[in-house]
């Protein structure tokens, strides 16, 4: 069985990554208190963002790219609609890879519980977006 996948929806998927993190870390909403969680002090130099922010869209594109091959697996096995699919499928993907990943790795690294909190919660949303855009723009089945 080879999952069918949407690109188009995979691609905007992918730029809603983007948009969500800049919302979320914008000083306004979330950015100061993750910056001095995280000990980050920013440069002022937009150079220095341009490697991070690249490495973020070719990640971010296989993880939706993964995630719609999954959401497709999900759907075929189970049925029901495509939408439901990919909002279970993401809520338990993100609970036990991500968030259960992150508070691995964090313990062990010493970072404060809010951080964890704070970067899980923003990966949450980032999946439900991805979730409703990918279940909401199925492939043609």
């Amino acid at each position: 069985m080879i999952p069918e996948i949407n690109y188009w929806a995979v691609l905007i998927a992918t730029a809603s990554t983007m948009v969500v993190g800049s919302v979320w870390y914008t000083p306004k909403v979330f950015g100061t208190i993750w910056m001095r969680l995280a000990n980050v002090t920013p440069s002022g130099n937009a150079k220095d963002a341009v490697g991070p922010i690249i490495t973020t869209v070719i990640v971010s594109f296989i993880t939706a790219w993964v995630f719609a091959g999954a959401i497709w697996i999900a759907h075929a096995f189970y049925g029901g609609s495509f939408l439901s699919s990919a909002l279970i499928t993401g809520l338990l993907l993100w609970a036990g890879f991500t968030a259960a990943r992150f508070v691995t790795h964090d313990a062990f690294e010493g970072r404060p519980v809010k951080l964890t909190m704070l970067n899980i919660a923003h990966e949450l949303v980032t999946v439900v977006v991805m979730a409703v855009i990918l279940g909401a723009w199925p492939p043609a089945m």
